[in-house]
C-alpha cells in the first residue's frame, strides 16, 4: 500500500478514521480487510502445493505490485510470468528496484484485452508444461464475456496438472445505512470513488466453480473464514457475512490417470 502512496486508503485499512468502529462493516470489517488478507494466505498456499506437485511454471494473470516471485521460496527452474499493462510494469519495477526475485520472472508487458496469449508464449511459456495460474482480484472488472474469454484462453494454453485459482465476489446485499456509512468514512479519507461502478455484476457472468467444471477441471473451494481462523486470527462479526459472498477456488485439470 505504502507503495503507491495512498495515505486514504493507509488511514482506512488501519481503522484509524473517526467514522469507523471495531465492531461495524467499515473497510477493515466490511469484510474487505479480511477477503485480502484471506486471499492472500490462500493463494501463498496455492503456489506453495504447487511446487511441492512438482510444478515449475506459473503465470500471474493482471500481475499489478504481486511481489510472490520476491517473497516466497522457490526451486531451481522456476518461470514466473507476470503479465500486466505497461505502465503498471514499470512503476512496479520502480517500486522493486533494490529487490531481487527469487525465480525467474519474466514481465508480460501486455492488456489482457489484446493477443496475450501469444505474447506470453514469446517470452517463452511453454504449453506442454503444467502451469498454475492465478487470477486474484482480478474477473470481477471484467464483463461476463470477456471472463469467459480469458478463462478459456487460459483452458488452450493448459497442459494435464495444470491448475487455476482465483477468488471472484459475488456482492450482496448491502443496507443503504451500510453505504451512506461507507461513503462518509472514504470521504473523510478523501477518497472520491464510487466502489460499485467499478465492478461488473454477478448476474452476467458464468459462476467459475461451474464453468470450470463443466470443462472436466477438477474443483476446490476455500473458506475465507475457515481459513483465517485455522490461522489464529479473529474475524470480526459483522465482516463474515460478506466473506461468505467471496470465492476462493482452485481448479486442476486432470491427468489422464485421474478421473473425477
Amino acid at each position: 500500500m505504502s507503495a503507491v502512496a495512498s495515505p486514504g486508503w493507509d488511514a482506512i485499512m488501519s481503522g484509524s478514521l473517526s467514522g469507523q468502529s471495531a465492531d461495524d462493516g467499515d473497510l477493515r470489517g466490511w469484510s474487505m480487510g479480511s477477503v485480502l488478507i484471506a486471499r492472500t494466505v490462500y493463494f501463498d498456499e496455492y503456489f506453495a502445493a504447487a511446487v511441492r506437485a512438482g510444478i515449475r511454471q506459473f503465470v500471474i494473470l493482471a500481475a499489478g505490485l504481486d511481489a510472490r516471485a520476491y517473497r516466497l521460496e522457490w526451486p531451481s527452474g522456476t518461470r514466473i510470468f507476470e503479465l500486466d499493462q505497461p505502465k503498471v510494469l514499470a512503476f512496479k519495477a520502480r517500486a522493486l528496484a533494490d529487490d531481487r526475485p527469487a525465480a525467474d520472472r519474466r514481465e508480460v508487458a501486455v492488456d489482457l484485452r489484446q493477443d496475450w496469449p501469444n505474447a506470453l508464449l514469446d517470452k517463452g511459456f511453454e504449453a506442454g508444461e503444467p502451469t498454475a495460474w492465478l487470477a486474484e482480484g482480478l474477473l470481477r472488472y471484467l464483463p461476463g464475456d470477456a471472463q469467459n474469454r480469458l478463462l478459456e484462453q487460459v483452458l488452450e494454453l493448459s497442459a494435464p496438472g495444470s491448475r487455476m485459482a482465483l477468488n471472484l465476489g459475488r456482492g450482496g446485499d448491502m443496507s443503504d445505512e451500510f453505504r451512506e456509512r461507507r461513503r462518509k468514512v472514504m470521504a473523510e479519507a478523501g477518497i472520491q470513488i464510487d466502489l460499485e461502478k467499478l465492478f461488473y455484476p454477478w448476474e452476467d457472468r458464468h459462476d467459475p466453480r461451474d464453468w470450470f467444471a463443466m470443462h472436466r477441471w477438477l474443483v476446490t473451494e476455500g473458506d475465507p473464514v475457515a481459513l483465517l481462523e485455522d490461522h489464529g486470527r479473529s474475524v470480526p462479526a459483522a465482516a463474515k457475512d460478506g466473506m461468505g459472498a467471496h470465492i476462493l477456488m482452485t481448479a486442476t485439470k486432470p491427468r489422464g490417470d485421474e478421473t473425477q
